[in-house]
């Protein structure tokens, strides 16, 4: 096994700052196939030292948004493990000790600048012309300058001694070597007046200490690298392996996929996972979309398993040029899913959306005799799961519920109102005498009653399929009588010719 190939602990270390975006799950993605491919480990950290921008219901949001897409991971909030706490804001103690033992020696000094004479500093140096960044001044703060500071309590950040000389280079494993020069790192704070860590303090902190080989992330992380790498020497550690991850471009290719819902040209394109889950596209679809956003499981086939894709992902085949999102293919993809799928399974995963869209509840949905009849009647046509309720509410409202207001929907081909009419009180007869009441023996009534009347299958169908659903469109015919049942299809059929009679009247 290569070096490169022996088992990787990666993680994915999102901020709960707003909701999980499909940037954050395909990097969670690529971090978890990854671990997956070298029977390694996937941790899940949270990093949420900037309480200001802290969202309550964000964690939530995003573990809900990793285990919909099957990212369980090893180690983390609720998984536990031995290099825990995995949530950055409880391991205040631990960064506070580092960031001492980078002041022991020599690499960190405490900086009394506030943040209004840092603001007037950056003044200074626009209006020369110069670039804007802290001076360094308080790396050579003399002691009694030190002490006169701390007497009056004035408060304090810590910031890191970056070299004031040479380069540094980080190697990418997909993009190459990225050098900088030393003196453009301007001593970024490491420690915050609060006490808690800055980003790149706490980042090598904790991949060090959690064992992380292999750190996946967005390439917006790219300039701070560096900064990372003199970290790591500065602590004497080994780095990682660095893989950063190209951004996805909108559908359009023309800029940075959005990490809320945008409306394009009339298209609505979603940005948050949650909105995914409730717009009813399926994990697997997702999944598939993603893992080829980036990485491409194989040019000849569209369609591939988890298991697969674990199979055969390799980091060092990520293509470091931004793509766009394929978002049109994720409704196809979604479909064939769904296609796909047992029923009994479609049916589990379409209650929660059918409750959700019908106002029924998930355990009376789940013991109605009607819904192992209706799936199979919809999955044909279903793109998502919530268009289900949409599809089969007429089969869970009442007869008298049906809106027959549009006329259009109990026609039958070139026929009028009258006409259509007299069909369904033919109909009517063959329902009300067929026996046994199954979908075979009603078509081949209805079927030899048509070449009776010398009419199209159009001509005498449609009407039954807007006197049973008041819709233009709907399941199949029979299977649809079988489902409401003889006496209720007989009511509805009623009630469509009623409506059909009183709509002759009205046009005479």
């Amino acid at each position: 096994m290569s070096e490169l190939h022996a088992p990787a602990r990666t993680r994915f270390a999102p901020s709960p700052t707003g909701y999980l975006h499909l940037g954050g799950l395909r990097t969670a993605l690529f971090a978890w196939l990854w671990a997956r491919h070298t029977n390694g480990q996937f941790i899940l950290r949270i990093e949420d030292t900037d309480q200001n921008r802290y969202q309550e219901d964000s964690l939530d949001d995003l573990m809900r948004g990793l285990r919909w897409l099957g990212l369980e991971w090893d180690e983390g909030p609720e998984a536990g493990g031995p290099v825990g706490p995995y949530i950055q804001s409880r391991r205040r103690e631990i960064y506070q000790r580092y960031v001492q033992q980078l002041i022991d020696d020599g690499y960190a000094y405490r900086s009394y600048m506030s943040a209004e004479e840092l603001d007037a500093l950056r003044e200074e140096q626009r209006a020369r012309g110069d670039a804007p960044g802290y001076d360094r001044r308080d790396r050579y703060l003399t002691p009694e300058q030190i002490a006169a500071y701390e007497a009056e309590g004035r408060p304090s950040v810590v910031r890191f001694s970056a070299p004031l000389e040479g380069k540094t280079t980080v190697h990418d494993l997909i993009r190459g070597d990225i050098t900088v020069e030393n003196e453009s790192v301007r001593d970024p704070v490491i420690l915050k007046s609060d006490g808690l860590p800055t980003y790149h303090l706490a980042v090598v902190v904790d991949d060090h200490l959690m064992g992380v080989t292999d750190v996946l992330r967005g390439e917006e992380w790219i300039s701070s690298t560096p900064l990372h790498q003199m970290l790591y020497a500065a602590f004497d550690w080994d780095a990682p392996r660095f893989i950063h991850l190209p951004v996805i471009l909108d559908p359009s290719g023309q800029g940075k996929m959005s990490k809320r819902k945008k409306v394009v040209d009339g298209h609505e394109y979603l940005a948050q996972v949650h909105e995914f889950i409730d717009a009813g596209y399926l994990p697997e679809a997702v999944f598939n979309l993603l893992t080829n956003v980036g990485w491409n499981f194989d040019a000849e086939r569209e369609i591939f398993t988890r298991e697969e894709a674990i199979e055969r992902f390799d980091v060092a085949d990520i293509n470091p040029s931004p793509g766009a999102l394929p978002y049109a293919k994720l409704e196809w993809l979604n479909g064939v899913y769904i296609r796909d799928m047992a029923p009994a399974e479609l049916q589990a995963r379409l209650i929660p959306y059918l409750s959700r869209g019908l106002d029924i509840a998930e355990s009376d949905l789940a013991q109605d005799p009607r819904l192992p009849l209706l799936v199979p009647l919809i999955q044909e046509r279903l793109k998502t799961l919530a268009e289900a309720a949409e599809k089969v509410e007429w089969a869970f409202q009442s007869a008298d519920e049906i809106d027959y207001s549009n006329t259009k929907a109990l026609l039958g081909k070139k026929l009028d109102a009258a006409q259509s009419a007299d069909v369904l009180a033919t109909g009517y007869d063959l329902i009300e005498n067929a026996e046994p009441f199954t979908a075979d023996v009603l078509e081949q009534a209805f079927r030899a009653k048509t070449d009776e009347l010398g009419l199209k299958a159009g001509s005498f169908f449609s009407p039954f399929r807007g006197a049973l659903t008041g819709k233009m469109v709907a399941p199949p015919l029979f299977d649809s009588m079988v489902v409401l049942g003889r006496d209720e299809t007989l009511i509805r059929v009623r009630n469509g010719e009623a409506a059909l009679r009183k709509a002759a009247l009205e046009t005479t």
